[in-house]
């Protein structure tokens, strides 16, 4: 038995090398038609991390010998196989950047899908990667390469807009729960987290940055009132990071809870724990720079340049700004954080009383001892 597999190996090797002495002769002999397209197809689909073959191919695209839609298709293929291929998820992302670069490649635009408007092709190709990366992430488990590739098509394709963080932070909750020793299925619901925060952090730093030109040129701040609210109500209808920091919360108590013994929950349950942290001391601040634009022109510098993390700026009562400011500095923002969770919703305490919980009533070693490492990590985070 193991001599034939022994021989079934050495003759895929053989035409392998095969295939690559045709493949090396048709590049001299300046062959660049179907009979190269086809070596290196079945070259890939033999060893997909053959990279001169992929880069054979990118030349045929950029021709305009070889249809890119095609090496996608390619690339789908040869990860049902080999899942985690490194030069596959490499030679796809390339394929992409050439498909949203249309003055790159005029001669494509008629060829395939590509005569779509660029919002509904790209569009197309986001829905497609995200299924891409599904399926190889189910192959392989924890696919580091998988959740990447799906990492970069959120920042390249998706621009990491507020309703693309939502949906895949949605999509991916099932997944994670089939998954739970998973981590890179984690990492990336803690990516989608972290996104949803900074686009937060920036849209409130525009927001500052507003008041201040509104207050110095008061003759525009009429014309961009009704735009600004608008826009406000409808990004404070599509987030809510505490409500959604708090269901992820929940998510992990549900999961320790019906499956022991995961380290992979434990982690994430310090990932999200510490998310909070930082947004209910985040958030609060930056409302105390908007509603200080009614003080002196020193002062509005002052915060804009260099926020500092001042006790009175962490500890202020968001319902116990004055009447000066809730006219001028009152903001949609405002409005979110006096009806988001108090911090003992989701406080230490909460947390202690679950890994209490937990231990009094677990059976598992390896449960047992997750929840005393992370009671651990809790007191020196703390500094308790």
């Amino acid at each position: 038995m193991a001599e034939q597999r022994c021989r079934g190996v050495g003759r895929i090797l053989f035409d392998l090398l095969d295939i690559l002495g045709q493949l090396l002769h048709s590049r001299n002999a300046g062959l660049y038609g179907g009979e190269l397209i086809d070596i290196t197809c079945t070259l890939l689909l033999l060893n997909p991390d053959f990279t001169t073959a992929w880069n054979v191919r990118k030349e045929l695209i950029l021709s305009g010998t070889l249809n890119p839609l095609k090496d996608l298709h390619l690339g789908k293929l040869a990860l049902t196989k080999f899942p985690k291929s490194p030069e596959t998820w490499i030679h796809r992302r390339w394929v992409l950047q050439q498909l949203i670069q249309e003055n790159s490649l005029p001669s494509l635009v008629t060829k395939g899908n590509l005569g779509a408007a660029p919002v509904e092709r790209i569009h197309r190709l986001v829905q497609e990667e995200m299924n891409v990366c599904s399926e190889a992430a189910g192959r392989y488990p924890s696919n580091y390469n998988a959740w990447s590739h799906r990492i970069w098509v959120l920042q390249h394709l998706g621009k990491l807009t507020v309703k693309v963080l939502l949906d895949e932070l949605s999509s991916t909750k099932y997944w994670v729960s089939m998954h739970v020793s998973d981590h890179s299925g984690f990492h990336y619901r803690q990516f989608l987290l972290k996104s949803l925060i900074g686009r937060t952090v920036t849209d409130n730093n525009v927001l500052v940055q507003n008041q201040i030109v509104n207050e110095q040129n008061p003759s525009l701040q009429k014309e961009e009132e009704s735009a600004g609210a608008e826009a406000a109500c409808a990004e404070e209808q599509s987030l809510d990071l505490p409500r959604h920091l708090e269901e992820e919360l929940e998510l992990c108590t549900e999961l320790i809870d019906s499956y022991p013994g995961h380290e992979t929950l434990w982690c994430h349950r310090r990932c999200v724990f510490y998310l909070q942290h930082h947004l209910s001391n985040k958030i609060p601040l930056l409302s105390a720079v908007v509603s200080s634009v009614d003080s002196s022109d020193e002062t509005l510098n002052n915060s804009h340049h260099s926020p500092a993390t001042s006790p009175m700026a962490q500890a202020m009562d968001i319902d116990g700004l004055n009447e000066s400011s809730s006219k001028q500095g009152y903001t949609q923002e405002t409005k979110r954080l006096k009806r988001a969770p108090m911090q003992d919703s989701f406080g230490p305490e909460v947390e202690y009383r679950f890994i209490d919980k937990v231990l009094s009533t677990c059976r598992d070693a390896d449960q047992a001892r997750f929840a005393t490492a992370y009671r651990k990590w809790l007191v020196t985070f703390l500094g308790q």
